[in-house]
């Protein structure tokens, strides 16, 4: 019988053990929480493979026994490992993810938000898809939809999209069964649309969208009237209540200007539901080894009201979107090896997705500025692992 204490554990481990345990009574051998600490503990030793893990978990496998307390005195086979991933009820691991990740969002404190005019605070969330195309099966490729929180990464929620799932639709899920109260969220130009906006605001938060010129019709004409917008200075101004603004930055051997206009003559014209302004942003790059200038051009139509945040917060939160593709995904795919992985049997590509995010957000907060250092750390010593997951030492 188990002598492990599950009360006695806390972050990451805790909600682990909170994830329901979807088998067949008949011939269980190890209890359902030992198995998806095990898994954690292995990703967290920066280990990419099944066989990976599995010799990992064998190399240390006395000190592991001795502090988890399993049943039976020894390690799960390779294909016991496998069989978790593809029979886990995924959407309670991820729900349990998702409530370790919002707790780890506390410990960021104010980082990635915004004070309002009146005095709130709102938190910037991106909203995205990604493809594992290692994962794919018969044609089909897995494809996971994500809420990430601007400036630490952290992955609120995730749905797998499919040919029957649309991106939207499971866009949808997760507004529906996320508290979007005092967010901003932040989608590529796929999300734009009224319903997504309609969704957002039932659910108590403001909305960025991105109009580009794959939405061609509403693109040229947004962008018709912002070629006869008056001129600063003139009487019409009052009219248009325009204004802009202009934010540099400096980095990647290039210097980019970012320049964001305002109107609110659109409003009425777009009907889209909340809509507060509509926002040209124009994008001036200049590469410092060439010289070379490139413009680009996008719009954003908001629910963000000047009387509530000033141009400069439009463009933090339009910024901060790029968090899903270059902290969340770059990492899943560059230290995890994600788009390498050939595991694709039933929920094990998103259960492995789930994992992978709850250890790189832990070690993210636990201060490590890349994961490779990260799992060098936990890979030295099992205790460690453990530590970082809410196990004490026997």
């Amino acid at each position: 019988m188990s002598t492990a204490d599950y009360t006695t554990w806390s972050g990451l481990a805790k909600h682990l053990a909170q994830v329901c345990d979807g088998r067949s009574r008949r011939g269980q051998r190890y209890e359902w929480p030992y198995l998806l600490v095990l898994l954690a503990l292995a990703l967290l030793a920066g280990e990419r493979t099944l066989v990976g893990m599995h010799h990992w978990l064998h190399m240390h496998e006395a000190e592991l026994v001795n502090v988890l307390q399993p049943r039976r005195r020894c390690l799960p086979s390779l294909i016991t490992l496998g069989r978790v991933l593809r029979d886990v009820k995924v959407e309670a691991l991820e729900a349990a993810v998702g409530r370790f990740q919002r707790e780890l969002a506390g410990e960021c404190g104010e980082a990635g938000s915004i004070v309002t005019h009146q005095g709130e605070q709102l938190v910037g969330q991106a909203l995205d898809g990604k493809t594992v195309r290692g994962a794919s099966a018969h044609g089909e490729l897995v494809h996971l939809v994500g809420l990430v929180q601007h400036e630490c990464g952290l992955v609120y929620d995730q749905v797998k999209a499919s040919v029957k799932l649309h991106e939207r639709q499971a866009a949808d899920i997760i507004f529906a069964r996320n508290d979007l109260r005092h967010t901003v969220t932040t989608t590529d130009a796929l999300h734009t649309c009224k319903k997504q906006a309609r969704q957002i605001l039932r659910g108590g938060g403001d909305y960025i969208f991105v109009v580009k010129g794959n939405q061609h019709t509403l693109y040229n004409d947004i962008g018709a009237a912002f070629t006869v917008l008056p001129p600063h200075g003139s009487w019409e101004q009052a009219y248009w209540q325009y204004e802009a603004v202009t934010v540099p930055y400096y980095g990647h051997g290039r210097t980019e200007l970012i320049t964001l206009e305002s109107t609110i003559a659109l409003n009425s014209y777009l009907s889209f539901p909340g809509i507060a302004q509509v926002v040209r942003r124009t994008r001036c790059a200049t590469e410092h080894s060439s010289g070379k200038t490139t413009v680009a051009i996008e719009y954003l139509i908001t629910s963000l009201s000047r009387d509530r945040v000033t141009l400069y917060q439009v463009e933090v939160f339009r910024r901060g979107h790029w968090t899903i593709e270059n902290v969340t995904h770059y990492a899943r795919d560059e230290s995890f090896g994600e788009d390498r992985s050939q595991v694709r049997t039933g929920n094990a590509p998103q259960a492995l997705a789930a994992l992978r995010n709850a250890v790189a957000a832990l070690l993210r907060i636990e201060g490590w500025n890349t994961l490779p250092a990260g799992f060098r750390y936990c890979r030295e010593s099992p205790q460690r692992s453990l530590k970082l997951l809410g196990i004490p030492a026997t």
